[in-house]
């Protein structure tokens, strides 16, 4: 991995001027435009991302009842990067236009977390939990695949609901087995409820794993282990 810079920052707006709040912004590549972070616009249509790799990137801002909006090419390297304003155009109406059903927002925020929707996207494609960790919003993976939450340590994964035995190395090597395609949501909760075990104090990510309709069970790759009271990872 190259040389961390220390954030990349910028604010979203409308035509208007106004700020864009709850919008989904992705650093993506310029290269390729692949998804290296995520991000949400905060009520100020504030956006951060922190510590990206060195690289050329391009800002995608998203939200409902607008066009998807992309921020000039710029470079990341050893110092903070502020964006130019990304500015977004409202949809226009269409009376001609074919009806088509609203997709899920590719992030969503919700009064108890945040939800990353992988199922039916191109994050659903040729990766693993792991790598769909590094990209969701707050969370953090170092490069011994240590995992944080909004710079917390001590993050408690659970898979379905039910709180993974595993840690450290091993706890690494299962997300990595386990393939994107097979995830259906990953939900970051930064402050737990009284639902979830005391231990999870700097957050809980819970991965949420797609059915598999042929065996009325949760399906995924090989990791020679089970967790809980769910199958082990055999797909």
């Amino acid at each position: 991995m190259g040389i961390m810079a220390q954030k990349v920052s910028g604010i979203v707006k409308d035509e208007t001027g106004k700020p864009v709040t709850g919008a989904t912004v992705a650093l993506v590549k310029a290269v390729d435009s692949s998804t290296v972070k995520f991000a949400v616009t905060k009520a100020g249509g504030e956006y951060s991302f922190a510590a990206m790799p060195a690289g050329s990137y391009r800002v995608k801002s998203t939200s409902t009842g607008f066009n998807n909006a992309y921020s000039e090419v710029l470079t990341v390297a050893t110092e903070d990067v502020s964006v130019a304003d990304v500015q977004m155009k409202k949809l226009t109406a269409d009376l001609n236009a074919v009806v088509v059903t609203a997709k899920k927002p590719m992030v969503e925020i919700k009064a108890d977390k945040t939800v990353l929707n992988v199922e039916g996207t191109i994050n659903a494609v040729g990766s693993d939990a792991l790598e769909l960790l590094r990209k969701s919003p707050g969370v953090m993976v170092d490069k011994d695949d240590n995992l944080s939450l909004s710079g917390k340590n001590g993050v408690r994964i659970y898979i379905d609901g039910k709180p993974s035995p595993l840690s450290g190395a091993d706890l690494a090597d299962y997300l990595k087995s386990m393939q994107s395609s097979n995830v259906e949501a990953i939900e970051i909760i930064t402050n737990p409820s009284a639902k979830y075990e005391a231990a999870g104090n700097a957050g809980i990510i819970n991965i949420r794993l797609k059915k598999n309709k042929n065996l009325g069970t949760n399906g995924s790759a090989n990791a020679g282990w089970g967790i809980g009271n769910y199958p082990k990872y055999n797909a």
